[in-house]
């Protein structure tokens, strides 16, 4: 069971301290516990992985940050498709493989995020498979330190979660593509936590606005380790 919260734009380098250092008060007893604080926020610890980064260890790439920046904190975890950075930032399903395929070759554990638009989903799951297929084009879908998330475009910071019949529905498809684990994200909450990890093919959540609290973020882990 894999319990990851992402920060977004949110959290000083100071409140991660903070937040880190309460969260290390519970026992995770067999959970895998990740988060992804903002760049300014990285640091070295084994709880923490980045939110994005560059293909190439250093380069005039300006806002960036690459291989180099992470081993300065022995980062080996890196979140990359995130729905933010393809239908906000732009990036394509080719750089994104190519991300992809750099931190694999340097050996990465990589949380991998495909999900579709609130116009695709409304189609049907044909048209949403058709989608998914799409985004991961060009991914090693066996590599051995790959997680995917599963995150609905339509769900995320919404707080909208999508039904257990869908999110059902569409981790059995991921599924037939991949025997890596398979998180499910888009407005996780203590309430419905429990729901979603019981269902089928699912391997946890990757959590975004309900972990900024780290009281709330304690809590989900604790539902976890029970259902684990």
């Amino acid at each position: 069971m894999i319990v990851a919260a992402n920060f977004k734009m949110h959290k000083t380098r100071k409140e991660t301290k903070e937040y880190l250092k309460e969260l290390k008060k519970i026992d995770f007893n067999g959970v895998k516990v990740a988060v992804f604080p903002p760049f300014t926020a990285l640091m070295e610890d084994e709880l923490i992985g980045a939110q994005n980064a560059y293909p190439a260890i250093n380069g005039a790439f300006t806002g960036e940050i690459g291989l180099e920046q992470l081993n300065e904190f022995n980062i080996k975890r890196v979140l990359i498709g995130h729905s933010e950075r393809r239908h906000i930032i732009g990036e394509s399903q080719e750089f994104i493989s190519k991300k992809f395929d750099f931190y694999k070759e340097k050996g990465f554990e990589i949380f991998y995020c495909i999900g579709e638009p609130l116009e695709v989903r409304k189609k049907g799951i044909d048209e949403v498979v058709k989608y998914l297929q799409n985004q991961l084009v060009g991914i090693d879908l066996e590599y051995e330190k790959l997680t995917v998330a599963y995150e609905p475009v339509w769900a995320i910071g919404t707080g909208e979660s999508a039904s257990i019949e869908k999110i059902k529905e569409t981790h059995a498809e991921i599924r037939k593509f991949t025997t890596r684990p398979v998180l499910y994200g888009g407005s996780v909450k203590p309430d419905n936590i429990k729901e979603i990890i019981n269902i089928p093919n699912v391997d946890g959540v990757l959590i975004g606005g309900a972990s900024l609290d780290v009281e709330t973020f304690k809590e989900m882990i604790k539902i976890a380790k029970e259902i684990k």
